[in-house]
């Protein structure tokens, strides 16, 4: 594994420090730094885009600035790039969450509450339904190949906390499921970007071989 300039994009919420600790831990090599700097963004071989909490205050933090808007949304077109949790329902056409919100349009569909989920799946469930949030570990069924599921088991056990889940309008994009209640989105790809609703750095020994094979990756599916 050869030197990488990775950037954990910082829009103030999200597990940063252990996001930086989880990709030095499997890259030691590369250079990893937590920044908003529009600079730092523009330079980056790669980018990891991790939030949690509310999705209005993350993207409030995100629109504060042209420059860092323009850097983070021209990565997003040429760079490898990882959302994690807020990070992939911002690649989204819009967010129910906090009053409705417009997301990057990046990919097709849309973010729901989980309350929500009947009314979407004309009341048809998946299995019966948990607590909310969604916290804790479940499974991901892998629907796709995609290099970021090397060496991960179909089926592999990951950690979740989300009270949103995305609902996809585009089979092609969907890299992986989950069930809790619905059958949700929790793997996305497209292109160069790949995005996941549970944290890598929070899932042991398969949210690290995510992390690496993220690395490894050159934006290539």
């Amino acid at each position: 594994m050869g030197l990488h300039r990775v950037v954990i994009v910082d829009l103030g919420t999200g597990n940063l420090r252990s996001v930086s600790k989880a990709v030095s831990a499997v890259s030691p090599k590369s250079e990893v730094s937590v920044s908003a700097d529009p600079a730092a963004i523009s330079g980056a071989d790669r980018l990891i885009l991790p939030g949690q909490g509310a999705i209005g205050t993350w993207l409030n933090q995100f629109r504060q600035g042209p420059e860092l808007e323009e850097a983070v949304m021209r990565g997003l077109r040429d760079k490898p790039v990882l959302g994690i949790c807020l990070g992939l329902q911002a690649l989204y056409r819009h967010s129910s969450e906090s009053g409705g919100q417009p997301g990057f349009d990046l990919l097709a569909g849309r973010v729901r509450h989980f309350s929500e989920a009947e009314s979407d799946f004309g009341g048809v469930r998946a299995q019966s339904g948990g607590k909310i949030p969604h916290m804790g570990w479940n499974r991901v069924r892998h629907c796709k190949e995609h290099p970021l599921w090397q060496d991960i088991p179909d089926g592999e056990r990951f950690y979740f906390v989300h009270s949103y889940y995305v609902h996809s309008e585009d089979p092609e994009q969907v890299a992986g499921e989950t069930e809790y209640g619905i059958r949700f989105t929790s793997a996305a790809m497209r292109n160069n970007l790949f995005a996941v609703q549970f944290h890598p750095e929070k899932s042991q020994y398969a949210g690290l071989t995510l992390i690496k094979n993220f690395i490894n990756w050159n934006g290539d599916c």
